[in-house]
């Protein structure tokens, strides 16, 4: 297993990775930004729904229409260009608060790589001083794991290094996950995003921090932070209703202008506002815009013939995830990487015995441990699978019975015994694996939030918004790896995209997906040297620029393997193997080398970003 010779927390991750099959508040309240504040701009009526009908609040007074910046915002930018023109005069770059360009920092997905080398980024950016020069940092999937791990520290961007060093530092002790999670298992729309964002928080950025959305801006010492997913209802409908920007002050639909205050995200207006439900915290968005693997569909297109194979009858829409990923447990040994994972990971009753021995660990009630050991002797005794002898040739309604009467003796022994403990912590752990994580598993459920756009009178929102009365915001890299679309066009003004590429995909992949999303959106785009694209795709340089005309930002493109790290395009493919997307937390000495990789790139470059920089500066000075 490969649970084997794990630290304190990475047995827990192993633990609930196996539960997941698939994987190997407090707080400022910000700035002072309030719904009034942000009101001052122009909002369409939205009728009363049912459930708002005894409410002394309506959605039509928390819903900004508008494809400018809300108030808050621009205030934050003022202020952030005062931090900007003080570091571009100690670079050389001359220019006023009125001149000073806007620069923006994104970071692509890719799992656990892509949040150790935006650190290694940022860090290398800070010691060179180029950090304070840019306004917004933007981020998609596994950037936005080490983005909200900064942004609980309201000074970060004086001290990346204290982020980079917390990879290295002491692991969360299994009590403050469990406490964690039981917390959070309270809410009545707890899900798998929760689960997987305790994951990846406690896990891989080693920081559990109940941190608001809303909360993270106090002052303009770091950039502004834009997070981002995609709406999976509109996954294949119209090109407005798929991007979801979230911000500390507003989130909403980026190509639509329509944008609620983040303190009511996710939550019936009436009830958030008298302080009713949980408001979205940084690990709970860690779930979410992570969430790759909450469409099945994605997941099953990129599995590899074999394991189609293998599952058979079993992937169609009778079955969901879970009941496939059963019946790959007999896959071949040599499958790589993320499906290897899934091999050594589908047989679920190594959960349960990975549980109770933490529990084990942590106790020392003679009695608790008695009944642990008779707990875990059962388990051992009656709940292994063998799915090529349970499933054979049976038809997709049989196997789906099996599955359901297997998973009931699975909970059977966990649910009496954790009945018949006595009251306390211990208990309340055990018996939140049957009570709330299994069933979520079993469903297969992610993430959906209150639709705060649910029947909006405007035709011209997408009916796969207008109708459905909860989204579901899911990993934006399913349609776009980098985080473009809410900083193209004329509302942020970008003059200069600095675009961190960790992603696993060819050279230039996010790049010209960007540039379709643009062309579609009818927002302005560099051109790119079509030459460049085919020839240079396999092995690129480590530094591109594709230069902005008049209203176009200029890009400038760092492929994080690159001819200056790797001698040839086997050895980029090599490199990036090692650093898969999907595997478990890696060792200590993967993310050194991935902090070290990141950091040179901006340190070789530091002389042609810097001369970039001067070149906004000038074309800012130019327009006004």
């Amino acid at each position: 297993m490969l649970c084997a010779g794990a630290g304190r927390v990475s047995v827990l991750l192993c633990a609930c990775s196996v539960m997941l099959g698939t994987l190997g508040q407090t707080g400022d309240p910000g700035d002072g930004q309030t719904p009034n504040a942000v009101r001052t701009e122009e909002r369409r009526p939205t009728p009363e729904t049912t459930r708002e009908k005894n409410s002394t609040f309506s959605t039509k007074d928390h819903v900004r229409q508008s494809q400018a910046l809300s108030a808050a915002e621009k205030e934050f930018i003022l202020n952030r260009k005062r931090v900007s023109l003080k570091a571009l005069n100690d670079l050389g770059v001359k220019c006023s608060l009125a001149t000073v360009p806007h620069i923006a920092v994104l970071g692509s997905g890719g799992g656990q790589r892509a949040a150790v080398s935006l650190l290694g980024s940022l860090h290398q950016m800070e010691k060179d001083g180029l950090l304070d020069s840019v306004l917004y940092l933007g981020g998609v999937s596994g950037s936005v794991w080490s983005m909200a791990s900064l942004y609980t520290d309201p000074q970060w961007s004086k001290n990346v290094g204290g982020a980079v060093s917390r990879l290295s530092g002491p692991e969360i002790s299994p009590e403050q996950v469990l406490s964690w999670l039981s917390e959070a298992a309270k809410d009545e729309q707890f899900s798998l995003s929760d689960i997987w964002g305790l994951l990846t928080s406690a896990g891989i950025m080693k920081q559990l921090d109940h941190q608001r959305l809303s909360g993270v801006v106090t002052n303009a010492v770091n950039p502004y932070p834009i997070y981002n997913a995609m709406n999976q209802n509109c996954l294949k409908g119209p090109e407005k209703g798929k991007w979801f920007e979230l911000t500390p002050h507003e989130s909403g639909f980026t190509d639509l202008g329509l944008f609620v205050n983040s303190s009511l995200l996710g939550s019936r207006v009436h009830e958030a506002a008298s302080g009713g439900q949980r408001e979205m915290d940084l690990v709970r968005l860690q779930g979410i815009v992570g969430s790759v693997l909450s469409d099945e569909q994605t997941v099953l297109d990129s599995l590899p013939q074999q394991l189609k194979d293998l599952a058979g009858a079993a992937v169609t829409d009778e079955n969901n995830l879970l009941d496939v990923i059963f019946l790959w447990t007999e896959a071949p040994q040599q499958v790589s990487g993320f499906f290897q994972v899934l091999d050594r990971y589908a047989r679920a009753y190594h959960t349960l015995l990975k549980v109770t021995d933490i529990i084990k660990r942590y106790t020392k009630d003679p009695k608790v441990i008695s009944d642990l050991n008779k707990l875990q002797k059962t388990m051992r005794e009656n709940l292994n699978l063998n799915p090529a002898a349970w499933f054979g040739k049976k038809s997709p309604k049989q196997r789906k019975l099996i599955l359901d009467r297997w998973s009931q003796k699975i909970l059977e022994p966990l649910q009496s015994w954790s009945q018949s403990l006595d009251e306390g912590p211990v208990k309340d752990y055990v018996s939140l694996l049957p009570q709330k994580v299994f069933p979520a598993i079993g469903k297969w459920e992610w993430e959906t939030i209150e639709n705060f756009l649910f029947l909006y009178p405007d035709a011209s929102v997408p009916s796969c918004v207008r109708l459905k009365q909860r989204l579901q915001l899911i990993d934006a890299g399913l349609m776009l790896n980098m985080a473009f679309p809410p900083l193209l066009g004329e509302k942020r003004e970008v003059d200069l995209l600095i675009a961190l590429d960790y992603s696993a995909s060819e050279a230039f992949t996010t790049l010209t997906a960007a540039r379709d999303y643009a062309a579609k959106l009818k927002k302005p785009f560099p051109e790119i040297d079509e030459k460049i694209l085919l020839e240079e795709r396999d092995c690129p340089k480590d530094f591109y620029v594709f230069e902005g005309k008049e209203k176009e930002p200029t890009i400038v493109f760092m492929p994080l393997f690159n001819r200056n790290n790797c001698k040839d395009a086997e050895e980029v493919k090599t490199k990036m193997a090692a650093c898969s997307t999907f595997q478990p937390p890696f060792s200590q000495e993967k993310v050194e080398f991935l902090l070290e990789t990141a950091k040179e790139n901006v340190k070789r470059n530091k002389e042609t970003l810097l001369r970039e920089i001067k070149k906004a500066a000038e074309r800012r000075r130019s327009r006004r």
